[in-house]
C-alpha cells in the first residue's frame, strides 16, 4: 500500500492506494503551527482506525501547497514509516509538459491533477479544482500544460459575504431551488451556488473558445460535488484525482 497525502490550504487528504484501488480516504484540517510528532500522532490514529500497521506500507509520497507544512509532514511519514518520503516538486519526473512563462511556479497539486487527467482522459482536458481556491487548468491535445486559471473558492466567497456583512446569517452549501431567490438565505444560496456554477460554465466556454475545440472537463475537489450538479457544461467528477496521481507519480518514480 502507498500513503498519498496532498496538503491543501483548508485540509490534508490522506488515500491509502493499493493498486489502482484506494483503501481509504481521510482528512485533517491543515495547521501551519502543529509539528511533526503532532501529524505523525494524527497519520497514526488514521492508520490504526483503518487496521493498517506503518511499518507495513511500500512507501509514501506527498504534494503540498503549504510550504509551513511540508517539512513537518515528511519528517511525521518517515518516523511512521522508516522511509523517506517522495514530494512533488523539482527533481520529480512527471512527464508533463509544462508550457507557461515560469515551469517553476507550477503548483504540486496542478501537476498531479493533470497528471491524473491524462491517465484516465483524452486531451484537450480541463481540470478543475474546487478548494479553497479555484483552479481550472488547461491541457491542450497534445496533452501539454498551457495555463489556466485562478479565482476566489467557494468557501471564501461565502465567508467574505457572511463575515463583512452583519446583517447576513450564515449558509450550508445546499443546491439552491431557484436563481431568483425569495427571501435572504435563498438569495445568497443561489449567487453563491448558482453564481460559481455560472462562473465554470463561462470560463469553460472561453477556454474552449481559445483552444478553438471542444475539451473534456475533469473536475475535483471537496466543493466540486455540489457545484458540478449544477453546471451546464458536461463535466466528470472524480474526487480521488490528486490521489490517484500521486499514486501514479510514486510509481513512475520509485526506485527498490
Amino acid at each position: 500500500m502507498i500513503l498519498c497525502v496532498d496538503v491543501g490550504n483548508s485540509n490534508i487528504v490522506i488515500g491509502g492506494m493499493e493498486g489502482d484501488c484506494l483503501s481509504f480516504v481521510a482528512r485533517i484540517r491543515t495547521d501551519p503551527t502543529k509539528t511533526s510528532d503532532e501529524y505523525c500522532i494524527d497519520i497514526k490514529s488514521i492508520l490504526d482506525v483503518n487496521g493498517i500497521k506503518p511499518k507495513k506500507l511500500e512507501g509514501s509520497i506527498i504534494a503540498s501547497v503549504v510550504p509551513q507544512v511540508l517539512n513537518s509532514m515528511k519528517t511525521a511519514l518517515r518516523k511512521l514509516t522508516g522511509k523517506d518520503c517522495l514530494v512533488v516538486g523539482p527533481g520529480l519526473k512527471t512527464g508533463l509538459n509544462i508550457k507557461i512563462e515560469n515551469p517553476a511556479q507550477t503548483g504540486a497539486d496542478l501537476v498531479v491533477g493533470s497528471v491524473a487527467a491524462l491517465r484516465e482522459h483524452k486531451p484537450p482536458l480541463i481540470v478543475v479544482d474546487m478548494g479553497t481556491a479555484t483552479t481550472m487548468i488547461v491541457l491542450d491535445e497534445t496533452g501539454a500544460f498551457i495555463g489556466g486559471s485562478i479565482s476566489p473558492g467557494v468557501k471564501i466567497s461565502m465567508d467574505a459575504l457572511t463575515g463583512g456583512t452583519a446583517l447576513l446569517p450564515g449558509l450550508q452549501l445546499d443546491q439552491p431551488k431557484r436563481a431568483i431567490g425569495k427571501n435572504t438565505i435563498e438569495c445568497m444560496r443561489s449567487g453563491i451556488m448558482l453564481g460559481n456554477a455560472c462562473m465554470l460554465d463561462g470560463m469553460i466556454q472561453r477556454m474552449e473558445e481559445e483552444l478553438g475545440q471542444k475539451a473534456t472537463v475533469v473536475a475535483t475537489g471537496g466543493i466540486a460535488k455540489f457545484v458540478v450538479p449544477l453546471c451546464r457544461t458536461p463535466m466528470i467528477y472524480d474526487g480521488d484525482l490528486l490521489l490517484k496521481g500521486l499514486a501514479a507519480l510514486y510509481h513512475d518514480n520509485h526506485r527498490d
